[in-house]
C-alpha cells in the first residue's frame, strides 16, 4: 500500500462532519449554540494559523532563517549588547562639531564672554581678523547671490544685495548647516534690500553691531552692560515711558533672582554674570531701537549635543508675542543648525501663564520633576518641555517660520533652498569633472 493509500484510509476514519465531531468528544448534547458558537472558533483559528504560515511562507521568513542558520547569524531576538552595538551611529559632522565645540570650552579661561556666546554670535571680522574660511564662504555666496539675487536691485547700488547676501551667509560660519546659512542669509539680504534707506540702516548697523543675530522684527546681542539701565527700567515694574507700572513679582517672581532694587544690583546678577555653560542675548526691537527684554541659553552640554532655553525676561505685556517668539526661534534655528539634537525648557509647574510659550515654540511636554529646585528659599517642582532636531527639522521649523513670516516667506524659503540645494550639486558634480578629467590628463 502507497503512502497515499495509507493517508486516505486514515483520513476517512475520522469524524469530518459536524455531528459525527461533536459526538466523538461527547459534545452531541451541548445546545446548538454553543456547537456553533466551537464550530465558529475553530474555524477563526484555522484561517488564522493558516494565514501567519500563508505570510510567513510568501515573505520568505522560513527561506531567511534557513539561510541566517547556515551562515551563523542570530535567528532569535538580540540581547541588550547586540542591541546596543546595532543602534545607529551620529553623523561625522555632529561628531565634529561637539569636538570644535569643547575645545572652546577648553581654552575658555573665566573671563570675557562665555563659549556658548561667542559660537552663537554672527562672524563680524575686523580688518585685522578676517579668516581664510570667512573669505571662501563671503565669495562663493556673493557669487551665487550675483547669479540669482532676491528681489531686485537698488538703483545706483548694483552690488548691496550680493555684499548683504554674502556677508550673513558667511556671518554664520562655516560650522552652521548650508540649509540654515541660505535661509538666514536669504532673508537678511531681502530686508536689507527694500530700499535705499533700509540698505544703509542694516549697513550701519552690520558695521555697529556686526555680531547682532538679525530677524524681521528683533534683533539679538551679546547682552552688555550698555543695556543694563535700560532693561532695569523695563523690568523694574515702575512707569516707564509709555509703559504703566506692574508688579515686579509678574517678571522676577519664578526666577532665583530679582526683583532688584537697583541697576548695580541687576548687573550684579545671574542675569549679567553668566556661568561657563551659559549665554545671554538682548532682544532688541528693530524699529525703535530699544530693549525688549533677554534671553538665555544655560546647562549647554556640547559633549551631548543638549542646551537648555530659558524663556525670555520681559515686562508681562512682551510675554508671547511675535517678538518673544521671533526671539526664541532666531536662537533655536542657529542652535540645530549648529548640530544641538536637544534643546530643553523647564518652568515652575505654577508658572501657568509661562506655559503658552512653550507649547507656541512646538516643543513637547516630556515630564514633571517634583523637587526639581529651591527658588528664593520654597521648593519648585518643574515641567520639562523638549525639541529634538528631528522635530525641529521634520516641520516644527516650517509652522513657527509660518506663523512669524507668513504661507508667502515660508513658500519662497522651501523654493531658495531647493534651489541652492540643486545648485550646491551642480557645483559638486562639475568639480567631480574637472578633478577627474584633471587626473585623466596628468596620467596620459
Amino acid at each position: 500500500m502507497s503512502d497515499l493509500d495509507k493517508l486516505t484510509s486514515a483520513l476517512s476514519h475520522l469524524p469530518l462532519t459536524p455531528t459525527a465531531l461533536f459526538e466523538t468528544f461527547g459534545l452531541h448534547t451541548l445546545p446548538t449554540a454553543q456547537k456553533y458558537g466551537i464550530l465558529l472558533g475553530i474555524l477563526t483559528f484555522t484561517l488564522t494559523v493558516g494565514t501567519v504560515l500563508t505570510l510567513l511562507t510568501l515573505g520568505g521568513t522560513w527561506k531567511r532563517i534557513e539561510l541566517q542558520e547556515q551562515s551563523g547569524e542570530i535567528v532569535s531576538a538580540p540581547d541588550a549588547v547586540v542591541q546596543r552595538k546595532r543602534r545607529a551611529l551620529i553623523m561625522e559632522r555632529l561628531l565634529e562639531n561637539r569636538d570644535w565645540m569643547r575645545e572652546n570650552y577648553e581654552r575658555y579661561d573665566g573671563r570675557g564672554i562665555t563659549p556658548l556666546t561667542n559660537i552663537m554670535m554672527t562672524v563680524a571680522p575686523t580688518e585685522e581678523t578676517v579668516t581664510e574660511s570667512y573669505k571662501e564662504n563671503y565669495t562663493k555666496a556673493y557669487r551665487r547671490c550675483r547669479d540669482r539675487p532676491g528681489g531686485a536691485i537698488l538703483g545706483g547700488l548694483p552690488n548691496a544685495r550680493f555684499e548683504s547676501y554674502a556677508r550673513a551667509f558667511a556671518g554664520c560660519g562655516d560650522r552652521t548647516s548650508l540649509n540654515y546659512r541660505w535661509s538666514y542669509a536669504r532673508m537678511y539680504e531681502n530686508l536689507c534690500g527694500k530700499s535705499h534707506e533700509s540698505e544703509a540702516s542694516y549697513g550701519k548697523l552690520w558695521k555697529e553691531r556686526g555680531s547682532a543675530i538679525i530677524g524681521v522684527n528683533v534683533r539679538l546681542e551679546i547682552l552688555e552692560s550698555r543695556h543694563a539701565k535700560e532693561f532695569y527700567d523695563v523690568t523694574s515694574g515702575r512707569a516707564w515711558g509709555e509703559n504703566k507700572g506692574y508688579d515686579p513679582d509678574e517678571v522676577w517672581g519664578f526666577l532665583e533672582y530679582g526683583p532688584f532694587q537697583s541697576e548695580k544690583s541687576l548687573m550684579e546678577s545671574g542675569v549679567f554674570r553668566l556661568e561657563k555653560d551659559q549665554a545671554g542675548f538682548a532682544i532688541i526691537d528693530m524699529i525703535t531701537d530699544r530693549i525688549l527684554g533677554a534671553v538665555h541659553l544655560t546647562n549647554d552640554d556640547p559633549k551631548n549635543l543638549n542646551v537648555q532655553l530659558d524663556l525670555p525676561i520681559t515686562k508681562p505685556s512682551s510675554e508671547g508675542t511675535l517678538e518673544a517668539l521671533e526671539a526664541c526661534f532666531l536662537l533655536l534655528d542657529r542652535i540645530f543648525a549648529y548640530g544641538y539634537r536637544r534643546v530643553q525648557i523647564a518652568i515652575d509647574t505654577q508658572d501657568v501663564r509661562s506655559k503658552r510659550l512653550p507649547r507656541s515654540l512646538g516643543f513637547t511636554q516630556e515630564g514633571q520633576i517634583p523637587k526639581h529646585r529651591i527658588i528664593k528659599d520654597a521648593n519648585r517642582d518643574s515641567v520639562i518641555y523638549g525639541m529634538l532636531n528631528s522635530d525641529w527639522d521634520g516641520g516644527a521649523r516650517g509652522v513657527l517660520f509660518k506663523k512669524l513670516y507668513g504661507e508667502a516667506a515660508w513658500k519662497a524659503d522651501r523654493v531658495n533652498t531647493s534651489k541652492e540645494e540643486k545648485a550646491e550639486e551642480e557645483a559638486r558634480r562639475l568639480k567631480e569633472k574637472n578633478e577627474s578629467e584633471g587626473e585623466e590628463k596628468k596620467n596620459a
